[in-house]
């Protein structure tokens, strides 16, 4: 099993995520995080780090978010590996539970 980062990262982009998790298995693109499937090992570390609530099990993942699975899955291979904090992106409160976002995905 594995963890995915959902629709509310877009625009947000918080790292508290990555600096807990044991693997180094986020990925990061220019307004998004992944989580790389293959190397997730399901600690739930990252979870409650998400200040946006925007990491779920791939087994909880809310209804009409299931494209985020394979997201994840496409996305991490290409982006490049994260591993400490950096700062979130600017207006990222702003960003915070606004619907609809996935056609702001820049990939």
């Amino acid at each position: 099993m594995t963890h995915v980062v959902t629709e509310n990262c877009i625009n947000c982009k918080y790292t508290d995520c990555v600096e807990v998790c044991p693997v180094d298995c986020f990925h990061a693109g220019p307004n998004f995080l992944v989580i790389d499937p293959e190397e997730c090992i399901d600690c739930t570390l990252c979870v409650e780090e998400c200040p946006v609530g925007a990491i779920y099990p791939e087994a909880d993942v809310p209804a009409g978010q299931e494209i985020f699975l394979a997201i994840n899955a496409e996305l991490a291979p290409q982006w490049p590996v994260l591993t400490s904090k950096i700062p979130e992106l600017e207006g990222a409160d702003l960003w915070d539970g606004m619907p609809d976002k996935l056609p702001l995905l820049k990939r």
